[in-house]
């Protein structure tokens, strides 16, 4: 009995995690690709914390970046969809919203600025075009640290893509934010 209730666990489990996994995007032609999971806690100035975790999957072909957001069961939260002069957010109940820039989608989104731009660079283990304060390298000369657009970033478990976890933290006169993606391994 207790050998079934053990098994019964783990079966359960597996499923629960191949519900979580977000899927990977489809497209044609070559695209840097990522999957994995992410957590963002934020805590608004004078405002209730608030969290926020899941899978993600990421698609980007130099021209349109696709970003897909799962909840830790694996629906849908938010789709983003970024092309020159355009950025849309597509959330679970079918409303958009849309922005000429991703950062200016975010400020929309949340009513206050905060440059997330670089996140496309960052997540490959490059530094944004703009000023770079504090870059640090590893001994292969990847890119380990840097503060960047009010950003502190830091970049570690690297793979042939990049990095395989990403943290940002930001601190300001609306609060502190923090995101961290970390890649699945294949």
């Amino acid at each position: 009995m207790r050998l079934r209730h053990v098994w019964l666990t783990l079966v359960l489990a597996g499923l629960l995690a191949a519900c979580a996994a977000p899927q990977r995007i489809g497209g044609a032609g070559p695209a840097f690709e990522r999957q994995g999971r992410f957590a963002v806690n934020l805590q608004p100035a004078g405002a209730a914390p608030t969290a926020a975790q899941g899978g993600f999957s990421w698609r980007d072909d130099g021209r349109v970046l696709r970003l897909d957001l799962v909840s830790p069961l694996g629906s849908v939260l938010a789709r983003i969809r970024v092309e020159p002069g355009r950025s849309e957010l597509e959330r679970a109940d079918g409303s958009r919203e849309s922005a000429p820039t991703p950062d200016d989608l975010l400020a929309l989104v949340w009513g206050h600025p905060m440059p997330v731009s670089g996140l496309r660079r960052w997540i490959r283990g490059e530094a944004a075009p703009g000023l770079v304060v504090d870059a640090q390298r590893d001994a292969q000369d990847r890119l380990t640290a840097l503060r960047q657009d009010g950003w502190e970033v830091s970049l570690s478990a690297y793979d042939a893509q990049g990095p395989g976890r990403v943290r940002l933290s930001r601190l300001d006169s609306q609060g502190q934010w923090r995101l961290q993606l970390i890649v699945d391994r294949p």
